[in-house]
């Protein structure tokens, strides 16, 4: 078990020490990352989910919707809750309160959710199957509503109307690339469009750089921070790795859900946050020292957390 969670978790930590090493030692200014920033958010990343969402066939999509379900309802609960807490209790802008909210709600599936799950229900395709519906789930439901968030933060502190400017936001947040391409993605899936394989020969050299360009960029941004663990980052990082898995749960039970599918909804969400979050701020100029706390901690505590999901899912399911 422990072979499992540092398998998973030592690349993420080495990649995001590199990113790290290299913004503290000035191999990459840490203050002006818009270059590397571009290309994570506007190609990598992009690239990444429609190759992973375009190839899901669509009758494995609709057997998939107990799992989609399941990490929606999970992530929106406490999307929500997480929001309307900083924005109305913390009184925190638009913008922080939805980069932390995406940290905290948004599980890395990109890193942990193959490693994981071959641990627990071997390596196959219905493992691949379950992280890309993961990564997919999270494109198509999660980070359009945060950009669009985000572009509203603008709005708010040009000192413009939110819900008068609510479709020009909307349409600002579709043309992200890092919205379009996942629901292009799905869409093409549920059609039954089938893209011949020159396409993803030609994408994967991105593709694979993605997670990889996306981590080194965390850790050149958290290179420029001066990082403080605080209660509030505690009670994030107890959110991320028990509460989520635990609400999982319950959802489960609700649904009525058993086996593989029931254990791969749980172990999923009971990933450490993402470092979408982070990434998204650093391109709309927010800085959440809170985000980034949750993230490192979160990643660290996994340690512990994600050993007793599998036991957990192993003993109930």
């Amino acid at each position: 078990m422990t072979v499992i969670i540092l398998t998973a978790l030592l690349p993420i930590f080495f990649t995001l020490f590199l990113g790290y090493f290299a913004g503290i030692r000035k191999l990459v200014d840490n203050q002006n990352v818009s270059l590397l920033n571009i290309f994570v958010m506007d190609f990598a990343l992009p690239a990444a989910m429609f190759s992973s969402t375009v190839q899901v066939q669509r009758d494995i999509i609709l057997r998939e919707i107990p799992l989609l379900a399941v990490l929606t309802f999970s992530m929106w609960i406490i999307f929500v809750i997480v929001y309307f807490f900083f924005r109305r209790v913390l009184k925190l802008s638009m913008q922080e309160s939805s980069v932390i909210a995406l940290t905290v709600a948004l599980p890395n599936y990109a890193a942990l959710g193959i490693p994981v799950l071959d641990g627990v229900l071997g390596s196959g395709p219905q493992t691949f199957l379950h992280v890309a519906i993961a990564i997919a789930c999270g494109s198509v439901f999660m980070t359009p509503f945060s950009l669009m968030l985000l572009e509203a933060g603008k709005e708010e502190n040009a000192g413009k109307s939110v819900f008068k400017n609510l479709p020009k936001l909307i349409l600002a947040s579709l043309k992200k690339p890092l919205v379009f391409c996942p629901i292009v993605g799905v869409l093409f899936s549920l059609v039954s469009i089938k893209l011949p394989n020159f396409v993803f020969i030609t994408l994967k050299p991105v593709v694979i750089s993605a997670a990889g360009a996306a981590l080194f960029l965390t850790g050149v941004i958290l290179s420029a921070r001066k990082l403080k663990i605080t209660a509030i980052v505690i009670c994030n990082v107890f959110i991320v790795n028990i509460v989520q898995g635990f609400l999982a749960i319950g959802i489960v039970y609700l649904l009525g859900l058993s086996g593989d599918v029931a254990k791969a909804s749980v172990l999923l969400i009971a990933l450490s946050a993402g470092f979408f979050g982070i990434v998204f701020g650093n391109r709309f100029g927010v800085k959440s020292q809170t985000a980034e706390g949750t993230l490192l901690l979160s990643s660290v505590f996994a340690i512990v957390s994600i050993p007793i999901f599998i036991y957990v899912v192993n003993t109930i399911f």
